[in-house]
């Protein structure tokens, strides 16, 4: 938890609110200079433990949750992101006896409120291989891997290893792609909902840095020989091809040397090709003068 006055309370209901009420809640904060601290205080649950540190960054903050708990399961959960109140209850009863399964849940994006929120089923909404998964996942160069979404046994946690500390962007896709490896089948958990805040100022995910982009750049790298290495099929290479070219088309032209070598390593792995997205204004554009001048105007009219 870093500056999550805005949400934490909503955050902490959500958990406050789970049918399964055996609980051990850890929250982290990670130097916080608002209210957040003040909030996790009042909250009095006997279940929460409250821990302080230096900001130290997310990863290191989760890997300092998990040395505080002791539960034979895992939830992750950002401080802006809610679950439902079935949500561990279904996961646990899937995953009883099942110490190397890990189970995956519904998801949808909401803004402001929860109700927002539409639950489209994608074609991983469904008990899988992992490698299944992460190509099915993958198959359009996205996918989402965000904490809410999973739990874990620990026999599955200790297998995975701690989060890596150097990386600030997505990764949350490089810890999950190992634990899926690790992993040897995905449960996955029909009403099991968690809901992911979207559109936030200033969230990780908005970052715009150098920094930034080279974080998401090593995770997609880190995925990709992940993956790789236990199966480089035309499926896997197609979907990592896809991911280097959103990569690029993202930080172009906040890093234009790191899009060129993102579109270097998508031409290495395979043939297919997309272009980045946008209004009829910027399609036109794109078609006209290429899409690197076209994302250069629109970045320079205020578009991110």
């Amino acid at each position: 938890m870093f500056n999550a006055e805005r949400f934490i309370t909503e955050t902490l209901a959500s958990l406050r609110h789970q049918s399964h009420s055996h609980l051990e809640i850890i929250v982290v904060d990670d130097g916080s200079k608002d209210g957040s601290t003040d909030l996790v205080e009042a909250w009095g649950d006997p279940r929460l433990t409250l821990v302080r540190q230096s900001n130290a960054g997310q990863t290191a903050a989760l890997n300092t949750a998990l040395r505080h708990c002791h539960g034979n399961y895992v939830q992750y959960l950002d401080a802006d992101d809610l679950i439902s109140p079935n949500k561990i209850a279904l996961q646990i009863a899937r995953l009883q006896g099942k110490p190397q399964c890990i189970a995956s849940a519904e998801w949808a994006r909401f803004s402001s409120e929860p109700t927002e929120a539409r639950f489209d089923p994608e074609a991983v909404w469904t008990d899988l291989d992992p490698l299944d998964w992460l190509a099915g996942s993958r198959a359009q160069g996205g996918g989402m891997l965000f904490p809410a979404l999973w739990l874990l046994p620990r026999q599955l946690v200790e297998a995975t290893g701690p989060w890596q500390e150097d990386l600030c962007l997505n990764n949350d896709a490089e810890y999950f792609t190992r634990a899926l490896l690790k992993a040897e089948r995905v449960l996955f958990c029909p009403g099991a909902r968690c809901y992911y805040r979207s559109g936030i100022r200033g969230s990780l995910s908005g970052h715009k840095t150098i920094k930034a982009w080279q974080s998401q750049f090593k995770v997609n790298a880190l995925c990709e020989q992940a993956v790789r290495q236990r199966e480089d099929s035309d499926r896997i290479r197609r979907g990592f091809a896809l991911s280097w070219q959103i990569l690029a088309h993202s930080c172009y032209p906040y890093h234009p040397e790191l899009a060129e070598q993102a579109l270097e390593r998508a031409k290495a792995l395979h043939s297919a090709e997309i272009f980045p997205e946008g209004g009829s204004a910027f399609l036109l554009a794109s078609k006209v003068l290429g899409w690197r001048l076209a994302r250069r105007m629109q970045v320079l009219s205020g578009r991110p």
